[in-house]
């Protein structure tokens, strides 16, 4: 996959406008970042190629708003059904009509038999109808079950009906004699066909099984998926059966009532029939209402391949399964909702989305007999063909993309096939977040891939479109990638805090040379820092080790351009004028030096950030800040009228710039013990103290006291005690 990259000057300015030296690139190339994009038109294969989706012509509207069941007769007229309202409409080349309309509350299954007459089942309280050419209608068979599920005949020319809430298959003869053929341990004997060896693969509900059931109707479980019930069973050419399961294992049955014929209900819904009085134990999916949790848990596709090893190709946390039907390559197909998605699985590891129908689900497909791909839809409820050939354009708007900054937008390109067709690409920008009316025009179109430069104005923001067009002889063109150069304009680095860290310590010159000492480690500065896109982090510092006269500093510095930096730390005493650097060039945001080769006293610290690592040097910027004072005192507190008499010794101390912190005696050499000043408190740089040592033998003693200030500096003073 080519890159194209570029560097150059504003067009249009008048006036030189500085921008962060490293030209980037926006790259668009893989199913999650096209999936965010406005897409007409386009299919969308799963590693993120784009070409032209097949032609989609709607066949009928039939105004209802759920179809479910569609099957084609021996001349190409095609019946579908749905709800709520069973009708059943006729769809011939000239359009559609009303041809019956049954007292039921829907039609989820319709099955045509080699003498072209048609069969309806209809829900709840299930029965089969027959119905003539002009509509007139019968009961043929009631199998005394609340729903039926799905129909097929069989190589005997039997009508086979898939029942809840028994779970039932039922046998019909053709003069409309039947009964239980098979009953499953289930509850919904959910969808079914028949595979090239006469056996009937029959998908279940709650149990989520896909069964096989022989001529003889003994039953053999092929798999049990993960999920509750089976949608969708299909059998591919080379004897593959394919099964879609939704629902996770742990939802509770859900049932709502049936919403007002008058009425299509607004927003997404699942699709499978509710019984007019909802029954205890329908199955989750068993309600046309808005209820994503129907289907909690997503959905999946296996194949059972001939030899009977089950494989997961697809699976979706978004969209269900209602049925699957074989292009002419063999290729699954999947028609899914809420959001009207079909989909072909073009291996184990691929899939395409092929298109997406202006309704919300696709819930029937089949091959019809002239080879075209038929779907019927809900949420409206219409019948669509799907090819051949392709559409006359697809297209597709790209999510706004945000420099995070002024920026120049330099060379548009893409990579792809034209295949004899026409790929071209667009870009606008502006400084809102969404485009509007106040943004740029479209540029030019791009039509090379190499690309080239964009006419749109600086701004914050950029949005491209690419329009695929076919060839002449019907191939589509294949778009795989889009990249916009773009070159931030340069913002300077801000320091935001300066710490000074505790006397006494020194960070490592290399982290883990200094040998084992004393050690210290220091919290994250501030609540956050920053990293390289200028957002904020969690960011520490290194292990302090101890270091007498060592002092430092640690800081935080943030740069809107993301790009590297380095600093320089300065130091200047609070009465002098000119600030002395202690180091430049570094890449760390902390730094420690020897305190000792200044004098003591009050300092501040300057830390400045340049962005020289990423930019050249007319473009370079820094920021800066000053810290708070700084104390640096190498200087111990003195020791003065020390004196000692009887059983009483006596002292001052007094330090020049910090708080006495603690003061201690011995006794002939013995343990430092810590005595109090006179006042009681260790507050002042000059304190007061007198020891007293009752009950000390008589005699010569040797006498030591030691005062510490803040800073670890320390004064001894010794007298002798007679």
């Amino acid at each position: 996959m080519r890159k194209f990259f570029a560097l150059f000057a504003i067009v249009g300015a008048t006036a030189f406008v500085c921008f962060a030296g490293s030209t980037r690139t926006w790259t668009q190339s893989d199913y999650a970042d096209f999936e965010k994009g406005n897409i007409k038109s386009l299919s969308m294969r799963s590693d993120g190629r784009l070409s032209v989706a097949p032609k989609l012509t709607e066949r009928f509207d039939s105004s209802s708003s759920y179809l479910w069941a569609m099957a084609q007769d021996s001349s190409g007229t095609i019946y579908a059904g749905g709800g709520p309202g069973a009708k059943l409409f006729r769809i011939a080349k000239s359009g559609g009509k009303t041809v019956a309309e049954f007292d039921a509350l829907e039609i989820h299954a319709i099955a045509i038999n080699a003498k072209d007459e048609v069969f309806v089942g209809t829900s709840p309280d299930g029965k089969v109808y027959k119905v003539d050419a002009a509509g007139k209608f019968s009961v043929f068979y009631d199998p005394k079950q609340k729903y039926i599920w799905g129909m097929t005949f069989g190589p005997q020319g039997d009508l086979f009906v898939a029942t809840g809430d028994h779970g039932e298959i039922h046998r019909v003869t053709p003069k409309g004699a039947g009964g239980v053929f098979f009953k499953a341990d289930e509850t919904h004997a959910r969808s079914l066909v028949f595979d090239a060896q006469g056996n009937l693969i029959v998908g279940t509900e709650p149990g989520g099984l896909v069964m096989r059931i022989n001529s003889k109707g003994e039953g053999f479980v092929l798999y049990q998926m993960a999920k509750r019930e089976v949608t969708a069973v299909a059998v591919a050419p080379d004897g593959s059966i394919y099964a879609a399961s939704a629902g996770s294992q742990s939802a509770a049955p859900v049932s709502l009532p049936p919403p007002a014929p008058a009425a299509p209900p607004a927003g997404p819904v699942m699709l499978t029939p509710t019984p007019a009085k909802p029954a205890a134990d329908a199955p989750a999916s068993a309600s046309p209402g808005p209820r994503a949790s129907a289907f909690s848990g997503g959905a999946d596709v296996f194949r059972i391949h001939p030899g009977g090893y089950p494989e997961k190709i697809w699976t979706s946390a978004k969209d269900a399964v209602y049925a699957i039907a074989f292009d002419a390559d063999g290729k699954p197909l999947l028609g899914t909702g809420n959001r009207g998605t079909l989909y072909r699985i073009d291996s184990p590891s691929m899939y395409t989305a092929l298109l997406s129908a202006p309704t919300n689900q696709i819930t029937a497909l089949f091959t019809g007999r002239d080879g075209a791909i038929l779907a019927a839809t809900s949420n409206i409820g219409k019948i669509f063909s799907i090819g051949p050939g392709f559409e006359p354009e697809g297209s597709i708007e790209s999510d706004v993309f945000d420099a995070g900054g002024f920026a120049q937008w330099g060379r548009l390109s893409f990579d792809g096939q034209p295949n004899g067709g026409r790929i071209e690409a667009r870009a606008r920008s502006g400084n809102l977040d969404r485009p509007q009316k106040n943004w740029s025009a479209w540029s030019q179109p791009v039509t090379q891939m190499a690309g080239d430069r964009l006419s749109v104005p600086p701004a914050r923001f950029l949005q491209w479109k690419a329009t695929l067009k076919p060839s002449a002889g019907g191939a589509t063109p294949d778009l795989d990638s889009v990249d916009a150069a773009y070159l931030a304009r340069n913002v300077a680095p801000r320091v935001e805090q300066i710490e000074a860290t505790p006397a006494n310590f020194r960070f490592p010159a290399s982290i883990g040379l200094l040998p084992a000492a004393a050690s210290l480690t220091l919290p994250p500065i501030g609540k956050h820092a920053a990293n390289s896109s200028g957002d904020r982090l969690e960011l520490g510092t290194p292990t302090m080790s101890a270091a007498k006269g060592w002092i430092g500093a640690r800081w935080l510095a943030v740069d809107e351009n993301g790009d590297t930096l380095s600093y320089t730390l300065q130091i200047r005493g609070v009465n002098e004028k000119e600030w002395k650097p202690l180091k430049e060039k570094l890449r760390e945001h902390y730094f420690s030096f020897d305190s000792t080769v200044f004098p003591d006293g009050e300092y501040r610290l300057r830390v400045i950030a340049s962005d020289s690592p990423s930019n050249t040097p007319p473009e370079t910027l820094t920021g800066e800040l000053v810290s708070a004072t700084v104390l640096i005192d190498n200087t111990p507190p003195v020791i003065s009228a020390f004196a000692a008499s009887g059983d009483t010794v006596k002292w001052k101390a007094a330090d020049a710039l910090n708080l006495i912190r603690k003061a201690e005696y011995s006794v002939d050499g013995g343990d430092w013990t810590i005595v109090n000043p006179i006042t009681g408190l260790s507050d002042s740089l000059a304190l007061d103290y007198e020891l007293k040592l009752p009950g000390i033998v008589k005699g010569e003693h040797a006498i030591a006291v030691r005062v510490t200030d803040e800073y670890d500096n320390a004064a001894v003073a010794k007298t002798l005690l007679k």
